[in-house]
């Protein structure tokens, strides 16, 4: 057929001679896929994308819960290299609120050794400055220059000499760090008793981050 010279009374004839059955099983299959389309855009696309979403989103938090865990390792690793440290440092230095109960331990060993404390009057903490730092003044001292901190005491104790010794003794032997730094004994006049007086200044220390 030459389709130049074709007309529309030919295109009429050739749709008349079509079968009808053939066009409505050609119209059925296009309604299908029309129908079909329109299920998958307005109702199948967006479940496909919510469920993608969902998906997507359950993958970047399995990741992140993949990536706790490797960090809790981490930090379990790092916590368990520092506790002998920290074991060390929490036995030798004092906490703030041990220096604020240093006469409640204090007085425990003397009355023990039969000693009255008279006199407990803590100054104000010194900084030891870490290896390489220069004396600071005190605003321009920052956490990270101190190692840790001296605490001096002024103290004086009455009673037997004997007593007196074996007091030092029992200090001693504690776990804190606590030296005596200063010390004159004296008797007491006119004391019966024969006992002394001993005065003098002690040192406890503290970590930087109980008295920064």
């Amino acid at each position: 057929m030459d389709l130049k010279n074709i007309t529309m009374d030919d295109l009429k004839q050739k749709l008349a001679a079509v079968d009808k059955k053939t066009l409505i099983k050609f119209g059925s299959g296009f309604g299908a896929i029309i129908l079909f389309l329109i299920i998958y855009y307005v109702i199948l696309n967006p479940m496909v994308k919510e469920r993608k979403a969902k998906y997507n989103d359950k993958i970047a938090k399995q990741n992140e819960i993949s990536q706790f865990d490797n960090e809790i390792i981490t930090f379990k690793s790092r916590i368990k290299e520092m506790k002998p440290d920290f074991d060390k440092t929490s036995t030798l230095f004092h906490s703030k609120a041990e220096v604020e109960d240093l006469y409640e331990s204090l007085s425990k060993y003397a009355a023990v050794n039969g000693l009255v404390i008279s006199k407990i009057e803590k100054k104000k903490p010194k900084p030891v400055f870490k290896q390489g730092v220069t004396q600071q003044a005190e605003n321009n001292i920052t956490r990270d220059m101190v190692s840790y901190y001296q605490i001096p005491v002024d103290y004086e104790i009455k009673g037997n000499f004997l007593g007196y010794i074996k007091f030092k003794r029992a200090v001693s032997r504690q776990n804190k760090m606590l030296n005596f730094d200063k010390e004159t004994i004296s008797i007491v006049q006119n004391d019966s008793t024969g006992a002394i007086m001993a005065q003098g200044e002690l040192t406890i220390v503290g970590l930087p981050d109980e008295f920064f």
